[in-house]
């Protein structure tokens, strides 16, 4: 494939040095090897871009259009190689396209957001909610938020938080329909359920007593596709939801929702994860977010 950019660094500096010798001892070249650099544009583009006297050179109209669109593009090679080289140790910049989970996103991430571009004003954030597990590379995506546990693959992984499972109501379906004191209780129970079929329409339990693993089916007349939609059908008081502890730690603490059966709690820790493509040269503002958001939750859960 022939070098195209350098052949415009070689135009621009005869153009902008109005001579070939003195492109030539500009760039290193002999006289002869910049007239015939030019002269391949020239073949090819089928129309002359200098006209040619003893002593100097002129662009054509041609030849003008041609440098002006030589400078951009050269300029351009030259920030995209600047920006794409200044991995650790440089300001953050560029976009950073995040795909995470939509319960995560709403409150893990997105809160705090405001205070990563405050930080680093030259990053351009992407964020994407979704419960659908993405391909990074397919996606051109560079940061996935990811639940429970990451199969084999070349991604690199750095471990935000770990979340139990926690089954909530709020206290006017309780005041309703009363409080399920056993598994059992739950088949005359609403259960708010996800509308995806990975796993059959029960819950885990453990027994308190022999510590046994057991499963309890469950139905209602409510789903959703993500934490968010069953989280607020709980609030309203459509039924029990059986979400993350982190999603609604908040909602237990101000007693909008009521933790149940925890007693037979099975005890199943899902841990959430931020992937990456990982490089021996990962770009600064993929490091600096992973770093960040990991900090900011650490410091969270430690206060």
């Amino acid at each position: 494939m022939d070098n195209r950019a350098g052949e415009m660094v070689v135009f621009a500096a005869a153009a902008e040095a109005g001579g070939f010798s003195a492109a030539g001892r500009k760039l290193g070249l002999s006289p002869s090897a910049v007239s015939k650099l030019v002269t391949r544009i020239e073949d090819r583009l089928g129309t002359p871009l200098f006209v040619r006297s003893t002593r100097t050179l002129q662009l054509t109209a041609e030849g003008a259009v041609y440098l002006e669109r030589a400078r951009r593009i050269l300029a351009d090679i030259e920030e995209t190689e600047r920006l794409i080289a200044s991995g650790a140790g440089a300001q953050p910049r560029g976009r950073l396209r995040i795909s995470s989970s939509v319960a995560f996103g709403e409150v893990c991430l997105l809160p705090r957001v405001p205070a990563f571009l405050a930080l680093y004003p030259l990053v351009e954030l992407d964020v994407s909610l979704t419960d659908t597990v993405i391909d990074l590379v397919d996606e051109r995506t560079d940061i996935a938020i990811r639940t429970g546990r990451l199969r084999d693959s070349a991604l690199k992984a750095r471990k935000l938080l770990e979340t139990r499972r926690v089954i909530v109501a709020s206290p006017a379906y309780l005041e309703r329909h009363g409080t399920p004191l056993v598994p059992a209780d739950l088949s005359r129970h609403a259960c708010l359920r996800f509308n995806f079929r990975r796993r059959p329409d029960e819950w885990p339990f453990r027994d308190p007593a022999s510590g046994a693993a057991f499963s309890q089916p469950i139905s209602g007349s409510a789903l959703g596709n993500n934490g968010i939609i069953l989280r607020r059908f709980a609030l309203d008081g459509l039924g029990l939801a059986r979400l993350g502890h982190f999603h609604v730690a908040a909602d237990l603490k101000a007693g909008r929702l009521v933790a149940l059966l925890e007693d037979f709690n099975a005890g199943d820790v899902e841990p959430i994860h931020a992937v990456y493509v990982g490089h021996a040269h990962l770009a600064a503002r993929i490091r600096a977010f992973v770093d960040f958001l990991a900090d900011a939750i650490g410091r969270e859960r430690e206060a």
